[in-house]
């Protein structure tokens, strides 16, 4: 099914946008999302170490957190998000006509994309009801199954996780695509903004992006291996 001409032409601004949805990309959203991993990482340690992380970021006090919140991280996922997605829509799928490498990479990029938007926007609702009013959380998200974690206590975000297999299986599947498409995204900003143009350093590039993202990987699992079995 051909979806081109479902999204708008990014028109004569196409290159400034497709440069801000790279940066986005990479900060603050990938950083956010290794931050995010190693964070939940900690209950590897046990609930009591992952307790005093979440204790150390609620400290900061709700107006500091919604100020960083809302402009750092939200926004910038909803921003490079809308980019992504009109982007894959414009974009022609050929991976059955040229099933290269390189194509079926891109075609994996483009659809992981939409996997991880799609898996961050229920992830925040499940965890944060994504608002924090009250009458937003008493009314919608949690007779909706949202606002399931509790920051006074670090197992009840264990306990989201563990309420079902499937919502297990959709957080490892939601992890990797978050994974794979930061990794790969490395690899192709690395060409978008100059930093390997040659086939050499392209393929020498491949190495470093895929440790890293094999690391991220580990860390994913790990972290969510421990909501699990804690």
């Amino acid at each position: 099914m051909d979806f081109s001409n479902c999204a708008p032409s990014l028109g004569r601004y196409e290159f400034v946008i497709r440069r801000l949805h790279s940066l986005l990309g990479l900060v603050p959203v990938g950083g956010y999302l290794v931050f995010h991993l190693l964070m939940n990482g900690a209950i590897l340690d046990g609930l009591p170490t992952y307790q005093r992380r979440v204790d150390a970021i609620q400290e900061l006090g709700p107006s500091t957190l919604f100020l960083l919140e809302w402009p750092f991280i939200f926004l910038p996922i909803l921003l490079h998000g809308l980019i992504g997605l009109a982007i894959v829509c414009r974009g022609k799928r050929n991976v059955a006509t040229y099933p290269y490498l390189e194509n079926i990479r891109y075609t994996l990029q483009r659809w992981t994309g939409v996997i991880a938007m799609i898996f961050i926007v229920c992830h925040v609702f499940h965890v944060h009801g994504w608002l924090r009013y009250d009458w937003w959380v008493n009314l919608v998200a949690r007779p909706l199954g949202g606002k399931q974690f509790d920051p006074n206590n670090a197992f009840s975000a264990a306990a989201a996780i563990r309420a079902s297999l499937w919502i297990g299986v959709f957080y490892a599947i939601g992890v990797l695509a978050c994974v794979y498409h930061f990794a790969n995204g490395l690899w192709t900003m690395g060409i978008t903004w100059g930093v390997w143009t040659s086939p050499r350093a392209q393929r020498w590039a491949n190495y470093p992006c895929l440790a890293f993202g094999l690391f991220l990987a580990i860390v994913g699992f790990g972290a969510l291996y421990g909501m699990i079995t804690v």
